[in-house]
């Protein structure tokens, strides 16, 4: 193979994907991304819905104009409710924000529509997308790579960042493993609804434990814009097939959220979680770098994985820059690179395992521990406060540091 030189190549066109190429965009690099399905692609489903802001001052770093751009089209609930058996058990409401003190601590909006503005920062960016180029190998040596297609077209450059997804063919391509636990029981019903025609949005974001109406299945609802997320947690003995098909979900979504016209129901999903980390995120040569789902899987709980892959491909563009610009410190660059961001993925694990076990009591006293703080919410408000923040998980560090989410 040809001394490293060329672009990257970025196979992924996701949100972190993109992030990555733009990052690169950045620094000057040149970077081709791959991505199998076709520029028209329908996403389902909301996703990863909640961008924290410390990713929002990432996205604006990086491209000036890119956090507050998210921002805008997101929206900033602001009541937090919390809810035991029906009872309310915490609350609290913030002021309206003013959009003319910078960005805000967080933005809601789906998947789809925080890809459609990156797709287009990374046009205006000089990136090459080529679509319905599925990737079929990668082949790596200490001077590059060289990328394979389903179309037999190949490709060559410096590095390749893997952003691939959960099955990740660059993943595997590099012979790492998935480490981790492969399911959790259980499995959550998520229901977007679109607002009103004409209503006013709510901005409430409700969490329910045991939610009467549910059959004591715990509810999570949460405002994006346009609409919302109505998240069920199953129960032993649910089958989704049954509970999460159109008529079955038609039949007992209106008792948790009033009457809902068949047309306002956008998408229904069921999601298992997944708790697994890359054994390494990159190759023997340091030429390939894996960032977001193709190098760790989270429960949702905190929004880590999104967010924290949009540290991952920010960190990987800044180890490629510098061993481009000194060949000679590209093997340091990405372990450094590896090592700061695996430590990331452990704590974001432990953490969304911590969120898991706390909605999905793994014992008697797990249970009964949180039936007391309901209780005694009333008159000892932190642990209501604690029945707020507990199904996020903790979050240690900052989102930048190398060890937050």
């Amino acid at each position: 193979m040809a001394e490293a030189a060329g672009p990257v190549i970025v196979v992924g066109a996701g949100p972190v994907g993109l992030f990555a190429a733009l990052a690169l965009r950045a620094r000057r690099i040149p970077v081709v991304l791959l991505e199998a399905d076709p520029a028209d692609r329908v996403r389902t489903g909301s996703r990863a819905l909640y961008v924290h802001g410390e990713s929002l001052a990432l996205l604006e770093t990086t491209s000036p104009g890119l956090g507050a751009e998210v921002a805008a089209h997101g929206v900033l609930w602001n009541v937090r409710r919390t809810l035991y058996r029906g009872r309310q058990v915490y609350a609290r409401e913030y002021p309206a924000r003013d959009a003319s003190r910078g960005l805000p601590p967080f933005t809601s909006l789906r998947q789809s529509e925080t890809e459609r503005i990156l797709r287009h920062a990374c046009e205006r960016a000089g990136v090459e997308i080529r679509w319905n180029h599925p990737v079929t190998e990668v082949s790596a040596d200490s001077d590059g790579v060289i990328v394979t297609t389903a179309g037999g077209e190949t490709c060559w450059g410096s590095h390749v960042v893997g952003a691939d997804g959960a099955r990740s063919t660059v993943r595997k391509s590099t012979g790492v493993p998935l480490t981790g636990s492969a399911a959790s029981d259980g499995f959550h019903v998520v229901v977007d609804v679109a607002d009103e025609p004409g209503g006013t949005p709510s901005l409430e974001r409700v969490m329910h434990y045991e939610h009467p109406a549910a059959d004591g299945r715990g509810v999570l609802i949460v405002p994006y814009a346009s609409g919302f997320q109505v998240d069920v947690q199953s129960r032993a003995g649910d089958d989704p097939d049954v509970i999460a098909s159109p008529a079955e979900v038609r039949r007992w979504l209106p008792d948790l959220i009033g009457p809902t016209p068949t047309a306002r129901i956008t998408a229904i999903s069921v999601y298992r979680f997944l708790q697994l980390i890359a054994d390494d995120f990159t190759d023997p040569h340091r030429r390939v770098l894996l960032v977001g789902e193709a190098a760790h899987l989270f429960p949702p709980f905190g929004a880590r994985g999104m967010n924290s892959g949009f540290v991952d491909a920010r960190a990987a563009a800044d180890a490629i820059a510098t061993g481009r610009r000194s060949p000679g410190a590209n093997a340091d660059a990405v372990s450094e690179f590896v090592t700061a961001r695996r430590a990331a993925a452990q704590v974001n694990s432990a953490a969304a395992g911590a969120a898991l076990r706390h909605l999905r009591p793994p014992s008697a006293a797990a249970r009964l521990r949180r039936t007391a703080a309901a209780r005694l919410a009333p008159v000892v408000p932190r642990f209501g406060e604690w029945l707020e923040r507990a199904p996020y998980g903790p979050r240690p560090g900052v989102l930048t540091s190398g060890t937050g989410i």
